[in-house]
């Protein structure tokens, strides 16, 4: 099990390198561009292979990307669904063109028309998006909190979404932040249970290639996906504990998304407290 986070690339995407290092990450996740714009300028080749040797170096590994936030697969804006399948697509050559395991994403919202309505349109990009993509990297979509009208937030939705692509190089994210806004009680052994079943009843466990493992602002159930420090809100260290030891999840690396407690973003600290949880259920590098 990795232990890492999304770390900023500002400068140079190798410039990612450094600070994961600094704060003690194991495994990285980074935006391949900023993630509030369509915008997206080729990494030149020089950056890229930097990258890969600083990587190699460092013997920091998977890599995986997180695509723009803009993307909705569930849109009925035609502009902008050709734009998100088009950053998808890009997104997926870098990934590929850097070596990383995957791209992440946020399906998007059904904006009131029901998962139902959106699913056929889901199901096509994505399919467009992996036809046009290299083969290597992992497409996986995100399970989301619910705000919105959003798709996915609950794994039987996600589970619809894969098998009707039907593709090995579609997988999911596991957030913890967001199943914990769309109801599932992370703060019991049977909350976590009953989450993991659910799990395996839609995508299944096997289908997961990362989690995003991120502390709370908000309650259960609030749908709002508000990120805090480990142990600082409603999660705790324990739950995160029994979420690590549980024999599903020792393959995966786990990425902190959280503010940091300094207000800087992921920081040496709250990866030191989740490789001090790792330890304590028994668990390696």
């Amino acid at each position: 099990m990795k232990i890492g986070a999304h770390v900023s690339t500002a400068g140079s995407i190798s410039n990612a390198v450094g600070r994961a290092k600094e704060i003690g990450c194991e495994a990285i996740q980074i935006f391949g561009s900023s993630p509030q714009t369509w915008a997206f300028k080729p990494v030149p080749e020089e950056q890229i292979e930097l990258f890969k040797q600083s990587i190699a170096d460092a013997g920091i590994g998977p890599v995986f990307l997180h695509a723009i936030y803009l993307i909705n697969l569930g849109t009925p804006n035609e502009d902008n669904l050709k734009k998100g399948i088009s950053s998808l697509i890009k997104y997926m050559n870098l990934a590929a063109d850097i070596g990383a395991a995957g791209v992440i994403f946020h399906p998007g919202s059904h904006g009131g028309r029901g998962y139902d309505a959106v699913l056929p349109q889901t199901v096509d990009a994505i399919k467009t998006v992996l036809d046009a993509s290299p083969y290597g990297p992992c497409l996986a979509v995100e399970n989301m909190a619910g705000m919105g009208q959003h798709i996915g937030a609950k794994f039987d939705e996600l589970g619809g979404i894969l098998k009707a692509v039907d593709s090995p190089r579609l997988k999911i994210c596991l957030g913890t932040p967001h199943a914990f806004a769309a109801g599932y009680d992370l703060t019991n052994s049977q909350g976590i249970k009953a989450m993991l079943d659910e799990l395996d009843a839609g995508p299944g466990s096997a289908s997961v290639a990362a989690v995003h493992a991120n502390d709370s602002k908000r309650v259960c159930g609030s749908g709002v996906d508000r990120h805090d420090n480990i142990g600082d809100r409603f999660i705790g260290e324990e739950e995160f504990a029994a979420i690590m030891g549980d024999p599903a999840f020792v393959e995966f690396p786990f990425f902190l998304e959280v503010p940091g407690f300094e207000g800087n973003g992921p920081d040496k600290r709250n990866i030191d407290i989740f490789k001090t949880i790792r330890k304590q259920v028994g668990l390696s590098s």
